[in-house]
């Protein structure tokens, strides 16, 4: 199954974005962002940006989200920045994940960057 159908089996990118979200507070990720970037980009339909204490955790956190969703047929596209782990970029098409050591989120400010997009209500939120 590719990533594109995976995502829609599921309920959707926004469920997915949601799922990702999830999984990465789960592991101990803190910041949790999902941002909607649908009317900004063509090639994602969401961003799920998070921080992980230091690299093992980085690592350990993109780990379990690529298990999770490894389990229902969804894998991503590409992955990069895994052996450095300061800031590990998986792209499944619909959403792409972004995990940072907090240094490194603050110095790329994702959250700044893409300010003009819509933050996505997580179950994390409630």
């Amino acid at each position: 199954m590719s990533v594109a159908e995976g995502a829609r089996a599921d309920g959707g990118s926004e469920e997915l974005a949601r799922q990702i979200a999830e999984t990465a507070e789960a592991k101990g990720a803190t910041d949790v962002v999902a941002l909607d970037v649908r009317a900004l980009v063509g090639y994602t339909d969401f961003l799920v940006i998070c921080t992980a204490r230091n690299e093992r955790q980085a690592k350990a956190i993109h780990d379990e989200v690529h298990q999770r969703l490894k389990r229902q047929g969804i894998l991503p596209a590409r992955v990069e920045g895994e052996r450095e782990a300061e800031w590990v970029l998986a792209d499944y098409l619909d959403c792409v994940l972004h995990v940072f050591t907090p240094s490194t989120r603050e110095r790329y400010r994702l959250e700044v960057l893409w300010g003009e997009a819509p933050r996505v209500a997580t179950p994390l939120d409630s």
